[in-house]
Order: structure tokens, then C-alpha cells, then sequence
């Protein structure tokens, strides 16, 4: 096969369009067929059909008949994929050599076919039948020395179901290690929210972007990460509601986009504009931004413009003073220094803020991953506050969430600090006695690893080893494991860095049909906006032998926990026994869930903030300070230059779709490193030269990536970008918010240097 040559090319098209369009029609031709792939579209995101395996963002108060992106026909696509990983596939091949092979590589080879266990002595999976991976998933079990030594993953592909048994399942043998993968992106709003306004949540619904009056995006690529929001921006846009863009590069679909389902702009190569002011924060700004805006709003109010709600705030709140003492206290200087941005700018965008009776600010990663990830989603709840917008239409807070479900499981039961009601309902329910103290996220279950403390890991989809940081030292940590079980659609790297036992367990995909003895099956999903909808495959399974999540947890268990006083095996055949018992533990949400989830559209999910109850222990929104303009820590080295991982249009995850990136015109590659160019120019590079990589981190370990090649892009002094996860390597472990463990991928403090090993070859 002839390798593609590498091509870098400056774009100025809008985002989607006719672009979106090809790469849709190629990759249903490439992968599962035009035929098959149309019919499982065409059910996607409907009623009666299931639900996208890409990202969390809802579906629509009005549906069409295409409710779906270019990144979601990307999914179906590569999870419909007519290509197979059969044992002949493994024969032919050993891990060693597979290990060789990119991230792209093993994606393309298709779906797994059967289970399949890892054998030293000829480096290679060898095919297993499914009793003997229940047994041996049991039996290592139950021979660790503490229910603690077990580390429980969980993907947000994992249904409502399956993470309720999951959950079950881990407490019953003894542990709450829950690393999760809203551990790596959104737990600063699980964590940083519940002090502030009593619910980890977005307040937020999809019927407030139609009477908004103003929306701030906030660190968020919304068209790449979630392409069907673009549809609620343009609407928002075409009305006339200011669209406040912040971030750091100016992503071409939020600077103009073209909606691939408007045959009048596609016709004309028409486009909207989207952002009506883009502020190009620093990395790490947007702390000082934040106060910026609240200084602007005090001082006003001061003066007699009665510019905060008073009455709301007086009614709903806590702690204003102290948040105004903090806020005038600091200094312009200090805050268009740290913020990147000039005074007039924030007065600018603060204008547009106030005079909003109505704003919702959407958030994605660009907040969470920073080492003050929690406390800066708190400073947005504050501004929020100040001018009182929850609780009405088209105000409030918006986490722009990725993984499609990772919000469901976070709400039936994947959390490694449960709140000692929830295990109180669960005792109750389940006539056994949880565990009490809280178990790891994903930072605390590497370091166990390392450590010898962790001996079994069970990953329930997703790809953790390749999602986390400090890829070489997590390498090793999970080598040191006694046993790991992938449960997967797909090959990964997760399946080739693996314990002395390893199993790859196949599952039926979620756009593929569940049949059991009691006839077809469904499951539910969560959105980032908390409503629970039902999600039924369509299509045939792509193999015989897959098992789904349900019966492959409730397998688990049943080896495990011999005299287990739940009957797991009712479950296998009956998932609405499981919706019961999710009723049953969360009686206050999920009340009458039989009922509800008939109701085609799906329904929300209480979120007490909507209707401006806050459950914190004073009953009251809290206004929560935090000193200081910075959200990550300073570094005082001259060369210092702070990285930002980023996704590329072409990819999901972990999940790399091709190795070019559309929106940022570049073409088989993702070994890039984009660069101001008066930084680049300050340390005698060209556009285009090769360049090495350095953290900067005092932890006694040398973290560097060769092979970059510098692209000059609009990025603010000090900023640099580069791509997730082959930038992974670069992160510390060590570096990552403390009050939620969230690594901060956003603000990695890092040298550039000129790479001559590679330059040389």
C-alpha cells in the first residue's frame, strides 16, 4: 500500500457543508455499505430506533427524518463496518506486532468476532469460549486478598442498564474503584457544581436555545465534538442572538458553518455566521476573563445601574459579599495580562451579557481540564447567579458533555465517592452492605496499579489506556496486572497493554438488536441535558457469538459471587426487571421509569436547580470564591509555553476515523505541533521545521515527543496545540485537578525544541 503523503493547507471554508457531506457518503461506502448504513441512519436518534454511539448532545424538540451528524454517521459507520477481527486475525498476528500498528490501523481492521484470551507463550489472543472467560474472570477474583485490588471501568458507550448492574456487581463483591471516563473530561462538573448550585448538571434544556437571548460557548469545539448543536447556534444566530465564542483557537465551525440539511445553503454554498465575537482567551485565561466580567458588572451596579438581581439573589443565595470583595479586589493589569484579552474587550462581551435578560453559557473541556477545573466552573455559576439566570426559559449552565451515555452512568451508580443515602437505598434494595469508603478514580487506580495494589482491571468498553495521561508510565502500570478484560465493539490499544492474563470479550453494538427467551430487548441512554431516552438496535449483530452488556455484567457476577443474593439471571432476559430495581434505588428520579420511557421522545430527568431548589446543606445557590486569576499553577521557566491537546474533525475519542483534520487543513498526519508564529519565530524555527516537545514538570521524570512538525496558526502567545491522544504522553500524571482528579490536558506546561533525530532522518 502506498503511504499518503503528508500535506498541510491553510482552509477558510465554513464548517460542514459539502465537505460533511462527502465524508459521509465516503465512509458509509467504505465501511458498512451505502444500503445497510442509510437504514441504520435513518433509524438513528429516532423513536423506536437507537440512540448515537458518538456524543451526548440531545435530539431535537422537533425531529426530522436525519437526526444525525458527520461524526455520528462516522460512528454507525465504523461500528456497522462489514470488515471482521476474526481468530484467523489474531493467528497472523502477535501483540507485539500489533503494538507497532496506529491507532488509525487497528480501528480500520472492523468489528471483533469472538472471546479471545491472551497466551504468553505465543504473544498472541488465542479464541476462548465464553464459560472459560466467566471462570477466569471469577476465579481472579476471588482470589484477590481485598475487593480493592479490582479497578471497575466504564465507557460512557456503557447503556443505563448495564452501568446499574455494573455498579451492583462491584458493591456486592466489596469495592467502590469506579475510574470512569468522565473522570478524564467532565468530572469538574460533577464535583464543582454540587457545592455551588446543588446538582453536578447542566439546567439547561433543549427548548431554552429558542428562547435564549444571548449563548457563551465557552472552550468548546462544538463542530467537531458535537456537530448537531451547530443547528441550535445557527437558529440562535439567524434571530439574532449574539453567539459569545471563547477560546483559545478559533475553530473554523464556530467562526462560520454550513448546515449540510439546508439544501438552500448547500445549493448556494451559502453559510452563517456563528460567532459575533470571538475572544481569543489565553490558555489558562479564562479564570480572569470570568472576573474580568463580574469586576465590570460589581463596579456598574455601584454606580446605580442596577445591573444584578437583586431580589433573586437575595432570595436564592449565598455568600455575595465575599464574592464581591474578591472580585474588585483584583487588578486590570493582572487581568488582561492573565486573560489575554483587553479591557475593552471584556467590557464588550459583559455588555452583551447584561443587557441578555436570558443567557446560557455552554461549556465543554476547554473549562474542566485545567488543575482549578472545579473551582472555575463555580466562577461560571457565579456569573450565572449574579443576574439570576436559572430557573427561567433559555438561561442557565450548559455542560456540553461527549460520550453519549457517560452522564446516565454517572446517575445510576459509576461514582467512586457515593453519597451514604444512595448506599443506605441500596442496602434496602438489595439486602447486602455496601462498601463505605470512597474508592479510585482514574489517577488513584494507575497509582495503584504501579504500586501492586490493583491486580484486575474490567474495562466496560472505551480505551483507558490510551485516554489517560502519562501513556509510557501507564503502559507499566497496567503490565503489572494480574488480569484485564476488555469488553469492546473494536480492537484497541487497551487490548494490547495488558495484564499476565488478558480476556477481549465481544459485545453486541448499540445499533444492533438485543434478542433474549424473552424477546427483543431495549436500553436507555442519558444526554448531557438529562433526559433519559430508549434506545432499540436495528440491525443484525455482527456476530453469533457477542454477548450483550447486560448478560456479560450479570455473567460476571454470577462467577464471582457464588452466593450472590441477587438473581442476576433474571436480568439476563428481562431488562425491564433492571429498570424496576433503578426505580427502586432512585425512587426521587427515576420514579414510575416503566411508565416514562414509553413516551417515544424520552422524558428529563429532575434537576432540582431547574426549578430553583438547591440541595446543598444551607438550601441556598452559593456565590464561592477562589483567590488568585489563574486556573492552573504557575511555572516560572522563560520557555515556557502551555499545550493544549486537541481533537482533529476526523476523529471521536480515542477513535481515530483517518489521520487528517479538514477544519485545520491538515492531511495524513497528526504528528503536528500548531504554534504562534512569533513564538516559533522567537525560538528560530520555520513554519514547517521539526520539533521535539518537553514537559515541564518537577516530579523527576523526563516526558518528550519527537516528530513534530510546527504549523503556524492563530493561537495566542504562549499557546500551543497539539493532538490527543499522541500527545498524551506529555501529560503527568501528577498534574490534574485535585478536587474532581481530572487530569488538566488543557494547560500542560511544556519547551519546544528543534528536533535533529528527526530532521537527520
Amino acid at each position: 500500500m502506498t503511504e499518503k503523503k503528508n500535506k498541510i493547507q491553510k482552509t477558510e471554508q465554513p464548517g460542514g457543508g459539502w465537505g460533511a457531506a462527502r465524508a459521509t457518503l465516503k465512509v458509509l461506502m467504505e465501511q458498512s455499505g451505502l444500503s445497510k448504513g442509510s437504514k441504520a441512519l435513518l433509524s438513528m436518534n429516532q423513536p423506536g430506533g437507537f440512540k448515537c454511539p458518538s456524543c451526548a448532545f440531545p435530539d431535537p424538540v422537533c425531529r426530522s427524518k436525519f437526526e444525525f451528524c458527520e461524526n455520528g454517521a462516522k460512528a454507525l459507520a465504523f461500528e456497522a463496518t462489514k470488515k471482521r477481527v476474526t481468530r484467523e486475525f489474531f493467528a497472523a498476528n502477535t501483540v507485539s506486532s500489533l503494538m507497532e500498528e496506529s491507532d488509525h490501523w487497528l480501528e480500520m481492521q472492523g468489528r471483533l468476532t469472538e472471546p479471545m484470551r491472551y497466551s504468553e507463550e505465543l504473544d498472541k489472543y488465542v479464541p476462548c469460549d465464553w464459560d472459560e472467560a466467566f471462570d477466569l474472570i471469577g476465579g481472579h477474583l476471588r482470589a484477590l486478598g481485598n475487593p480493592n485490588q479490582a479497578e471497575f471501568y466504564t465507557s460512557g458507550r456503557t447503556s443505563n442498564e448495564a452501568a446499574f448492574l455494573y455498579s451492583i456487581f462491584a458493591r456486592e463483591f466489596g469495592t467502590n474503584n469506579f475510574p470512569d471516563c468522565s473522570n478524564m473530561c467532565h468530572e469538574p462538573t460533577s464535583r464543582g457544581l454540587p457545592p455551588s448550585i446543588g446538582v453536578g448538571k447542566g439546567t439547561v434544556v433543549m427548548e431554552d436555545f429558542d428562547s435564549t437571548q444571548a449563548i457563551f460557548v465557552i472552550g468548546q469545539n462544538t463542530g467537531t465534538n458535537s456537530p448537531r448543536m451547530m443547528a441550535n447556534l445557527i437558529r440562535a444566530r439567524k434571530r439574532g442572538v449574539p453567539v459569545i465564542v471563547v477560546n483559545p483557537m478559533p475553530e473554523r465551525a464556530l467562526i462560520r458553518f454550513t448546515n449540510p440539511k439546508d439544501v438552500v445553503q448547500m445549493a448556494t454554498l451559502g453559510s452563517t455566521e456563528i460567532a459575533s465575537n470571538f475572544v481569543q482567551v489565553r490558555i489558562g485565561g479564562d479564570l480572569a476573563m470570568l472576573k474580568g466580567m463580574m469586576k465590570v458588572i460589581f463596579e456598574r451596579d455601584a454606580n446605580g445601574e442596577q445591573i444584578i438581581d437583586w431580589a433573586f439573589v437575595e432570595r436564592h443565595t449565598v455568600g455575595i459579599t465575599a464574592l464581591q470583595e474578591d472580585v474588585l479586589s483584583q487588578n486590570w493589569d493582572e487581568i488582561t495580562d492573565i486573560s489575554g484579552i483587553s479591557e475593552e474587550q471584556i467590557r464588550r462581551v459583559s455588555e452583551v451579557y447584561i443587557r441578555s435578560k436570558a443567557t446560557m453559557i455552554c461549556y465543554g473541556m476547554g473549562l474542566t481540564q485545567h488543575q482549578k477545573g472545579s473551582h472555575l466552573l463555580q466562577q461560571v455559576a457565579n456569573l450565572l447567579l449574579l443576574l439570576g439566570n436559572f430557573g427561567k426559559p433559555g438561561a442557565g449552565i450548559a455542560p456540553i458533555r461527549g460520550h453519549s451515555n457517560v452522564q446516565g452512568d454517572r446517575t445510576v451508580g459509576i461514582d467512586e465517592q457515593p453519597s451514604q443515602a444512595y448506599l443506605e437505598q441500596l442496602k434496602k434494595v438489595f439486602h447486602f452492605e455496601p462498601p463505605r469508603e470512597h474508592g479510585h478514580h482514574t489517577i488513584k487506580a494507575v497509582e495503584a496499579m504501579e504500586k501492586g495494589n490493583a491486580k484486575v482491571f474490567i474495562g466496560m468498553g472505551g480505551n483507558f489506556v490510551r485516554a489517560i495521561p502519562d501513556t509510557q508510565r501507564s503502559y507499566g502500570a497496567m503490565r503489572k496486572l494480574s488480569l484485564t478484560v476488555g469488553i469492546a465493539t473494536k480492537l484497541n490499544r487497551g487490548h494490547l497493554v495488558h495484564g499476565k492474563d488478558a480476556l477481549i470479550l465481544p459485545v453486541i453494538a448499540r445499533s444492533e438488536k438485543i434478542g433474549t427467551s424473552a424477546g427483543e430487548q431495549f436500553l436507555t441512554t442519558e444526554d448531557s441535558m438529562s433526559k433519559v431516552s430508549a434506545s432499540r438496535g436495528v440491525l443484525e449483530p455482527a456476530s453469533q457469538y457477542l454477548k450483550s452488556e447486560v448478560e456479560i455484567v450479570c455473567r460476571m457476577a454470577m462467577a464471582t459471587l457464588p452466593n450472590s443474593v441477587v438473581n442476576w439471571g433474571s436480568f439476563i432476559t428481562n431488562y425491564n426487571l433492571i429498570r424496576e430495581k433503578i426505580s427502586e434505588v432512585y425512587p426521587e428520579i427515576y420514579s414510575d421509569f416503566l411508565s416514562k420511557i414509553r413516551i417515544p421522545e424520552g422524558f428529563y430527568l429532575d434537576v432540582p436547580a431547574r426549578r430553583l431548589v438547591w440541595n446543598t446543606p444551607n438550601g441556598k445557590a452559593n456565590f464561592l470564591t477562589f483567590d488568585g486569576l489563574n486556573s492552573d499553577d504557575p511555572v516560572h521557566d522563560p520557555d515556557m509555553l502551555r499545550l493544549a491537546t486537541v481533537r482533529s474533525n476526523d476523529q471521536f475519542n480515542t477513535t481515530i476515523y483517518s489521520n487528517s483534520d479538514r477544519y485545520r487543513g491538515i492531511y495524513n498526519t497528526r504528528m503536528v505541533l500548531f504554534m504562534n508564529a512569533e513564538d516559533r519565530a522567537e525560538r528560530e524555527l520555520e513554519n514547517g521545521s521539526f520539533v521535539a516537545v518537553e514537559t515541564i514538570f518537577n516530579d523527576g521524570m523526563h516526558r518528550r515527543v519527537n516528530g513534530l512538525t510546527v504549523v503556524d496558526y492563530s493561537l495566542p502567545r504562549g499557546a500551543v496545540a497539539g493532538y490527543y491522544p499522541e500527545l498524551n504522553p506529555l501529560l503527568p500524571l501528577g498534574y490534574y485537578d485535585k478536587i474532581s482528579g481530572t487530569p488538566a490536558a488543557k494547560s500542560i506546561p511544556v519547551r519546544v525544541l528543534i528536533d535533529q533525530e528527526t530532521k537527520k532522518s
